[in-house]
């Protein structure tokens, strides 16, 4: 991919609201779109969306088999709000037995190499296969969410899944994420209002204290960078 063909969405685009662009995507990649959820609040806001602009644009998740009961529980109520099917993708069983049996089931508080090995079996795999054969990635990645993500663009190619993603909620605030939730309605995992921004798996996961970084919830034992490798994973 280009990087005239990205340079042609941004173009193409650049007047159009979220609700046109997903319109636009939706006739232009037939059959071809697909948007990551794990029910967030930014996913929830993209989520409402595209279900009101009635698109052909398929929702997925990863269900890497240790998510929050509040995920599943969220998962459920977008359901029955919107109902619209949501795919859902788990890690090979193969891999997950044989990491807890050679490592056990809490490896990755041992090193960040253990820690990537663990979200790479049970999400970057799972993902390979959801993205598979599509051409637009729609993701929730906005640029407060970390210093890794500032330099993103409203449309990138992965060169690690090949594919374009599309960022919708690039450059909108937590806050007014937070406003539009409530002002439609919107279902929302109840750890939001617990100090938990950023949500993953629970054993991954804590909330955040005043003033801390908003992705310091997330590996919160580790100085890494706050990456699982779904964002800029490298193709092997």
């Amino acid at each position: 991919m280009s990087a005239t063909s990205i340079q042609s969405l941004l173009d193409r685009t650049k007047d159009f609201s979220l609700d046109e662009t997903l319109v636009f995507l939706a006739n232009e990649y037939p059959g071809k779109v697909i948007f990551s959820t794990s029910f967030g609040q930014e996913d929830q806001v993209i989520t409402d969306f595209i279900a009101k602009s009635n698109t052909d644009i398929t929702i997925f998740t990863l269900d890497t088999g240790r998510l929050f009961q509040e995920t599943y529980d969220v998962f459920h109520k977008t359901l029955k709000k919107y109902k619209k099917q949501i795919e859902v993708y788990f890690p090979e069983a193969a891999s997950v037995e044989n990491l807890l049996k050679q490592k056990g089931p809490n490896s990755f508080y041992d090193s960040v190499e253990n820690r990537k090995e663990c979200c790479f079996i049970r999400k970057v795999v799972p993902l390979r296969k959801a993205l598979a054969g599509n051409s637009i990635w729609i993701t929730g990645l906005r640029a407060e969410q970390s210093e890794n993500r500032n330099d993103l663009q409203l449309f990138e190619y992965d060169g690690g899944f090949e594919i374009i993603k599309f960022n919708p909620l690039l450059k909108w605030s937590l806050e007014e994420v937070e406003t539009y939730l409530s002002e439609n309605n919107v279902p929302q995992n109840a750890l939001h209002k617990q100090g938990f921004v950023s949500i993953g798996c629970a054993p991954c996961t804590r909330a955040i204290f005043p003033g801390e970084d908003i992705r310091a919830g997330r590996w919160w034992w580790e100085s890494s960078h706050k990456e699982c490798g779904l964002h800029g994973a490298k193709k092997e």
